[in-house]
């Protein structure tokens, strides 16, 4: 299906798209996007470009050749989504306001920059905020998924956001944008404290990286807890979570719900959910024992 005022459908049936960041070589984006393609009958080519520790000067030749390839665009991930903000032609106001971008398409030969991590974050989160009553929510992290991260949870009404960083200016400077609704702590314990919900959006936890944002006494029945992190689909936050009896949530939905709506945003074409989802699993599966028992 074709949006109205969506660009036309890819020259000759093919897309290039990619992934830039690191380190990706887990990443079942590549997966996703090519079956996706193939359900409409497209071919794609998503190519990971792992490059790590770029500099400005890097990363801008990076995107002149995305421009200049035959790129329908790319992803940005950890740890580039700040860092390409001011490197694309054109941000649209709602990406502009989250400070980090995910996703830059390709049009016309100008670069335009959109953060999809908040749609599909807030797609994916939508659930379990609706089944919990009103209280706070803890934010583990205030970089790039972060930023996308809170702006979604403000979308969706939550209304006191406590927000933890490592470095406590990003996370005084995200809250200051919410008016009152969100503030930064000092610690985990205060943001985790009569919480309702908990969301790691650092990468705490994403392989090779095997240790956990929040100690296992923080947490406990009464809780639900999301990572954003999906390799490994079961973090050392989620197990100890469910060993806890918190209700857990992988990141599963929010990288398909944020592909999906970055493959129409290359595209101008709306992609199966369940394709890309069969897809994830698939790579989950090769991946990861007890996949399915976790």
């Amino acid at each position: 299906m074709i949006k109205a005022g969506s660009p036309p459908p890819p020259t000759g049936g093919r897309i290039l798209t990619g992934l830039l960041g690191a380190p990706i070589a887990q990443s079942a984006a590549p997966a996703m996007h090519e079956r996706a393609a193939d359900a409409l009958g497209l071919r794609c080519h998503y190519q990971l470009i792992e490059i790590a520790g770029a500099g400005r000067d890097e990363l801008k030749t990076l995107l002149e050749g995305v421009r200049r390839l035959g790129f329908a665009g790319i992803n940005v991930t950890f740890p580039y989504k700040e860092a390409v903000l001011d490197l694309v032609d054109e941000l649209p106001a709602d990406a502009a306001r989250i400070g980090a971008i995910n996703t830059i398409i390709v049009r016309d030969g100008r670069l335009i920059g959109h953060n999809t991590d908040t749609s599909g974050f807030a797609r994916a989160v939508a659930p379990l905020i609706e089944a919990s009553p009103p209280a706070p929510v803890a934010l583990i992290g205030a970089g790039g998924a972060g930023k996308a991260i809170a702006f979604a949870l403000a979308g969706l009404g939550i209304a006191d956001l406590r927000i933890f960083d490592r470095q406590y200016a990003k996370a005084a400077d995200l809250a200051a944008r919410f008016e009152g609704h969100a503030r930064a702590v000092h610690g985990i314990e205060d943001a985790v404290h009569g919480a309702a919900g908990l969301i790691n959006a650092s990468p705490v936890g994403m392989l090779p990286d095997r240790g956990t944002p929040v100690p296992s006494a923080l947490l406990h029945a009464g809780l639900w807890v999301v990572d954003a992190v999906y390799s490994p689909l079961w973090t050392p936050l989620l197990t100890s979570a469910k060993t806890n009896g918190a209700r857990v949530m992988t990141g599963r939905e929010l990288a398909i719900y944020q592909a999906v709506d970055a493959f129409e945003l290359f595209t101008g074409l709306t992609p199966s959910a369940i394709e890309m989802g069969i897809a994830f699993d698939a790579v989950m599966a090769k991946r990861c024992t007890g996949f399915d028992a976790a």
